[in-house]
């Protein structure tokens, strides 16, 4: 596991070790609309995850995940909010999600 400071330097550090796609969350899976690929919650793993906590604002925390699938042999990263996913997402994908959360 890296440490990093902020959201940002955590992206641009994942995308040099080739997680290169941002996967939105979705009701049930991880979508990535530049490549127009799903993957549901067996299609990936979580390889890191990396939490931000908001200096003045606990709506500012965030979660990264860099996720990895032999779909397409892909590496990315999702971005969200803590807890932000919790009522709009499959039990599959939140319990998938929550074991690294």
């Amino acid at each position: 596991m890296y440490i990093y400071d902020t959201l940002t330097a955590a992206v641009a550090d994942l995308e040099q070790r080739g997680y290169e796609h941002d996967f939105n969350l979705s009701a049930e899976y991880i979508e990535c609309k530049a490549i127009d690929i799903r993957l549901m919650p067996e299609e990936f793993e979580i390889d890191e995850f990396y939490r931000f906590e908001g200096m003045t604002d606990p709506d500012d925390s965030s979660v990264i995940y860099a996720i990895s699938s032999p779909v397409g042999n892909l590496k990315g990263v999702i971005i969200d909010a803590y807890g932000a996913y919790a009522e709009n997402i499959s039990p599959e994908l939140l319990g998938k999600l929550k074991m690294h959360h």
